[in-house]
């Protein structure tokens, strides 16, 4: 028997952030529409009615529709969140202040269900994943609250029109560091044992299922996010054995890696750094066996531009890259210098780059680097730029330029940040679809450590690397029960942006690059750049629904010239 005076619901869009101390502002959402291969998700607030003097606990969430299995209903978590932002932020942020923030995207355990307080709004998140064979039509989805007893005690509509196109594969090359020593430190596993190769294999699928198509892969021990002289917990996939000045190497660990990516669905690799960061001064961290036994034989203390460690450089690319002819990977391999060079560090970089170059001339080098000088004097083809430093390499029309953004990016520009709204993080797909950018690369997939990796923390309690980084910068997934990942609703937006851009470029085949800009751009007051840009949820929810249409339009404009 229905029973509807217990509880409050409204439908909201997926760019819509429910806090559990403000009432809601954002107006009911109950209509969308997606192409037939497009991963399409909306909201479901909910709260206890104003009568109501305490919890309901264990309600039953469910939908129901014509799309069986290909809908499901999450939670939307809290999590707290002690640095939301830097001091200095602009104005575009939902808030500033320390608290609870929605962001983990729990499962709903069929038991224990949802608890309904009254005075605070929760929510819902609902995700379609259509899978084949789907017919385009419209699709209601029924979004049930019950009672343990069966009771009906609240109900949302949404329609979902699944429009007659396919999404292309995706171009842009997508990667966000993958730690693999956060996975086998915070599940308390032994590196590259089975548990942890189980555990591996399930955030790589998460991530591929979300747009990442290159993984970072641990040649050595990557030289990342430490403190000089510190260390992060030995994730080493290449064997090496010492003798004197001589080298030879085992690759069967690293041979594992790519099967299993293979098999999970990655096509790019993103070979470790091979120095260390913000200056390539020294070696990363790398064990070998010698007389017998296992030490490491380079680090803090190598020398980047010694003998030494070139030396072993020049013994082992060779054989990596025999390793990546072997196995066909040319075409799928990328290296790192140095992480984040400064113009001080332009000699050692420089040094470090061209002994790389020696054996990996046929290969792309990335970095992530803000100064133009870098591709200016030709020290590096392949720049990563960030987005709020990219105006001097579009300008100088550099080709197949990538970009990023991290903690430092959190002013005018796009970021992923617990605070600023979803919009904000998902206008960056329209923006690398006007300017063609090739690459996107994030430093934080799960990286559940301090601040240079002094201690493991755990990430539905410390949110911003022990109030290092705003809170959404480190990670965006969460560890959850019996080593599966809990995405985020960061994650979960992003790759609503990665498919926005891919829905441009569907157009831009229909329509022609030209017209596909100017609807993109029209009814802006300046055009769209990567600081100028609107944060406006009912703009870019309008301008999705209105590439959606064009998209249609186009497709049976050419179904009846045929």
């Amino acid at each position: 028997m229905p029973i509807f005076n217990k509880m409050e619901t409204r439908c909201l869009s997926s760019l819509a952030k429910v806090f559990p101390d403000q009432d809601l502002n954002e107006p009911p959402f109950d209509r969308g529409s997606a192409l037939l291969n497009e991963t399409y998700s909306f909201q479901v607030a909910f709260r206890a009615t104003k009568e109501a003097s305490h919890a309901m606990k264990h309600v039953q969430v469910h939908a129901e529709s014509g799309l069986g299995e290909m809908v499901s209903v999450r939670l939307v978590g809290l999590v707290p969140s002690e640095l939301p932002i830097y001091g200095d932020h602009d104005d575009r942020i939902l808030r500033g202040t320390p608290g609870l923030y929605p962001d983990p995207l729990f499962p709903i355990d069929a038991t224990e269900g949802v608890a309904v307080l009254p005075h605070q709004w929760r929510s819902v998140w609902i995700t379609v994943e259509p899978v084949e064979p789907i017919f385009a039509g419209l699709y209601p989805i029924r979004v049930i609250f019950a009672s343990e007893s069966g009771d009906t005690l609240a109900e949302e509509k949404f329609e979902l029109e699944l429009i007659p196109a396919y999404l292309p594969k995706q171009t842009l090359v997508h990667t966000e560091w993958f730690h693999t020593d956060c996975l086998a430190t915070y599940y308390q596993v032994e590196v590259f044992s089975e548990a942890h190769w189980s555990i591996i294999e399930a955030f790589i699928r998460s991530a591929v299922c979300r747009g990442m198509n290159m993984l970072l892969t641990p040649l050595f021990t990557p030289p990342l996010d430490m403190k000089v002289g510190g260390e992060r917990t030995t994730v080493q996939l290449v064997d090496v054995y010492k003798k004197g000045r001589n080298y030879t190497f085992g690759f069967e660990r690293l041979k594992r890696w790519v099967e299993l990516c293979d098999k999970c669905g990655v096509w790019y690799f993103e070979f470790s750094h091979l120095f260390t960061q913000w200056g390539a001064k020294h070696a990363p961290k790398i064990m070998a066996e010698e007389n017998g036994r296992l030490t490491q034989i380079f680090g803090w203390e190598t020398d980047a531009a010694g003998d030494e460690y070139g030396e072993f450089l020049d013994q082992f690319l060779p054989s990596l890259v025999c390793f990546i002819k072997e196995h066909d990977l040319e075409k799928r391999s990328y290296f790192h210098v140095s992480d984040e060079p400064y113009l001080d560090h332009v000699s050692g970089y420089s040094r470090a780059s061209e002994r790389l170059a020696r054996h990996l001339s046929g290969f792309p080098i990335i970095d992530a680097l803000s100064n133009y000088e870098f591709y200016e004097k030709g020290i590096i083809k392949n720049p990563i730029t960030p987005i709020d430093h990219i105006e001097p390499f579009l300008e100088n029309g550099v080709r197949n330029l990538w970009t990023y953004y991290c903690c430092a990016q959190y002013k005018s520009v796009a970021n992923r940040f617990f605070c600023f709204p979803s919009s904000r993080n998902r206008i960056i797909g329209m923006q690398m679809f006007k300017y063609q950018i090739a690459g996107f690369l994030h430093w934080g997939y799960n990286f559940w450590y301090s601040q240079y990796s002094l201690r493991v923390i755990d990430p539905y309690r410390t949110t911003d690397a022990d109030v290092a980084f705003p809170s959404g910068d480190a990670f965006a997934v969460y560890p959850g029960a019996n080593g599966q990942p809990v995405e985020s609703i960061r994650l979960a937006v992003f790759y609503e942006a990665l498919q926005d851009m891919r829905a441009l470029q569907l157009l831009e085949e229909l329509i022609g690059r030209e017209e596909t800009l100017k609807m993109l751009e029209e009814n802006l007051e300046q055009e769209l750049t990567f600081r100028n840009f609107p944060t406006d949820t009912d703009w870019l929810l309008a301008c999705k629904e209105k590439m959606n249409r064009k998209i249609v339009e186009a497709i049976r404009r050419q179904s009846v010239s045929t």
